[in-house]
């Protein structure tokens, strides 16, 4: 079952403290961003963050799940009602994620 459009836009509302959430449309379903990082995915109206060595040590009791058959274990976010854990989950996972690489522009092509 796709994501709802209704659950991705409850997620970032529940996310707006941890900072400038924004998503787009990946594969059917979505992947979501905070302040212009991946963050995690929304598969299946359930909310998928990231896990790095540092948030598996702060977090070490939050569930953890594949979002899809075949990817690598995300936290999954058993309570999103819960905005305070959620915030301090986001933020401790941008801290820790690296900045995106800046975009290249295309180049035109011609003769």
């Amino acid at each position: 079952m796709a994501s709802s459009k209704e659950f991705v836009e409850y997620a970032a509302e529940q996310l707006r403290d941890a900072g400038n959430i924004s998503w787009r449309k990946m594969f059917g379903e979505y992947g979501w961003y905070c302040d212009g990082k991946f963050m995690g995915v929304i598969c299946d109206n359930q909310l998928f963050i990231k896990i790095t060595p540092e948030t598996a040590n702060a977090f070490p009791n939050n569930p953890k799940a594949p979002p899809y058959e075949g990817a690598k274990e995300y936290f999954w976010v058993e309570d999103i009602e819960n905005r305070e854990l959620l915030t301090k989950l986001a933020q401790a996972t941008w801290k820790a994620l690296p900045q995106p690489k800046p975009k290249r522009g295309k180049k035109n092509g011609g003769i």
